[in-house]
Parts: structure tokens; sequence; C-alpha cells
């Protein structure tokens, strides 16, 4: 593949995401190291990436900046301020692709009103191994030419999509925060696997593996959208499907609790102990009593969701 990027792209902030998307870009030959310029106060990141990628860095923002056609934002969204202030008025005449989290816009363009052409964009922890998703959102300034480049800069890391600004915050919930509640979901696989007596690396390499299987099916023939190939799938354990009125019940529930935090704590600790019990129903029973077995988990787990519910305060958020 040739070298389609000839822009020159500078990086403000030089953490672990922008070394995944500088790794992604020299690895797929998307640009060439001489075209890349990292900015970051620590000096063992800068030594470090240009030990590993050869491409220039130092810690004058406002230098790279100047050279640059691209600057993308890699800092972290509490030193965007101080970032802005010093850099906002050299933006002007550059393409901003920003990749901090929860930060809009028109924050970006109230703190460098110089800024016009801006990108908003959301990867993923995957991008990490390459195999991420970003989601791309634009201001009315940017051309075409400035979305291919964000396109094709994201691209060497993973899937791109475009997507209204309005929607990034759901964005951010699902594919940015989701890789945790995957992790926590190949974790409880495992843990009931060393239950039913396989040993440890054993046990996370399955479960691990059929989450990759199971997202690589669900990309290339859509199983998600096609509840007649799950239905074939599986079979006579079809009964397992939760009935849409218990999911009903189960989300009103955590309706009523009111924070990410106490959701995601009970979800961690209710989600290890109903694989447990699932995963047993399954290998031992293969039948209807699965099912049963299935339902008392979710409607115990129900009541305990009650129960918290029950314990916060009023008004309590």
């Amino acid at each position: 593949m040739g070298n389609p990027l000839r822009n020159k792209v500078a990086f403000v902030g030089g953490g672990q995401m922008a070394e995944a998307i500088i790794g992604g870009v020299l690895a797929g030959q998307v640009c060439s190291p001489e075209l890349l310029w990292v900015t970051d106060p620590v000096p063992a990141r800068c030594d470090r990436l240009k030990t590993q990628f050869a491409v220039r860095v130092g810690s004058d923002n406002r230098q790279a900046v100047a050279w640059a056609d691209v600057v993308v934002l890699a800092v972290k969204p509490q030193a965007m301020a101080q970032v802005l202030a010093e850099i906002g008025g050299d933006l002007h005449r550059v393409l901003v692709i920003s990749i901090a989290a929860g930060t809009t816009i028109q924050s970006i363009t109230n703190q460098a009103g110089e800024a016009q052409r801006i990108i908003r964009a959301m990867p993923n922890m995957p991008v990490l191994v390459r195999e991420g998703i970003t989601a791309l959102s634009w201001t009315g300034a940017i051309t075409e030419e400035d979305k291919e480049i964000a396109r094709v800069i994201f691209q060497a890391v993973g899937q791109v999509i475009p997507i209204e600004e309005r929607l990034m915050d759901a964005v951010t919930g699902l594919s940015g925060s989701g890789p945790a509640y995957v992790f926590q979901a190949i974790e409880a696989l495992a843990d009931g696997g060393v239950k039913m007596g396989l040993p440890r690396q054993t046990a996370a390499l399955l479960a691990a593996q059929t989450v990759l299987g199971a997202a690589k099916m669900v990309l290339e023939s859509g199983l998600l959208r096609e509840q007649d190939d799950r239905d074939e799938l599986t079979g006579p354990l079809a009964p397992l499907a939760i009935p849409a009125t218990l999911q009903d019940s189960l989300m009103a529930r955590l309706d009523r609790l009111a924070t990410v935090r106490e959701v995601a704590q009970l979800g961690a600790t209710l989600g290890r102990s109903f694989s447990y019990e699932l995963l047993h129903a399954v290998s031992c029973h293969h039948d209807v009593r699965a099912a049963r077995t299935a339902e008392a988990a979710v409607l115990y787990h129900a009541n305990q969701l009650d129960a918290v519910a029950a314990t916060r305060p009023v008004g309590d958020d």
C-alpha cells in the first residue's frame, strides 16, 4: 500500500491513544514518519515515541502547530483549556481533530475562536490493537478532503463511522465504555468455566475467543438483526430467551438506580453470579429446565435490584 496521507500531522499529546494511532498509520503505510510530530510535556514519553516510531518529538506545542497541516488534540479533557489557551490563536489555518472525550466542537470554538475546521473523534480502547471503532462528527466548514484525512487516519486502527455530534455522548457510553463491560463479561464467563472445573487459562481463552467469534458473526452476518438465525443456532435452548415482560421489569428496576457507578458495580456483581447459574443450567440440563433456572436467576437478581434501589435516599443522584 502506498502513503495516501501527504499532510503534516502534529499530535498535541503523546499518550496511549496517540501512540496507538501513530503506530497504526505507520504500520498501515498511511503516512511516513517524517510527516508526524508529537508533543508531550513528559520527556520519557517523547523518548519512547521517537525510539519506537522515528517521529519528530518535543514539548513546544506552538512550534509543532505552526509546522502542521493537521493538528490532533490528544490531551486529556481536563488539560484542553490550557492547551487551547496556548495554541488557539494558531489553529485558523489547520484541520483540528480532537479525540478528547466529552469535549464538544462548540467548546473548542469558544476557547479557540480562530479554529474553523474542527472534527470531533471518539475512538475506543481497542484501537490499541487496531480493532477499534471511531465515530466522527464535524462542523459545516469541514471539506470532503478534511473528512477523508480523518477517515484515513482512524481506519488505520479500526473502523470509522460518521455521526451527528448530538449523539456523541451515546457513542461514548456505548463504544467508549463498552469494552469495560465486555471485559467483565469475559471474566464472568471464565469464572463460570473455572467453577465448572476448567483450568483458568483454558477458561479465559475459551471465553475471549467465544466473544471474538460471536462479534465477528454479528459484523459479518447481521446475526442480531436476524431472529431466525438465532433461533436456528440456539435450537432446543431457545426457551432460554428472557421474556420481554421480564426484560421490561429489569429495565424498570435499573431506571431506579440513578448513577452509572451504581449500575456498573451492581452489574459486575450480578452479572458474574448470573453467568455461573446460566452456565450450570445449560451444561447440566440442555432442556426446558435450563430456561426455568435462568428465569429464576433473573428474578432473583431483579429482587436484588429492588433492594438496592430501595436503600437509595429520595433525590439521591
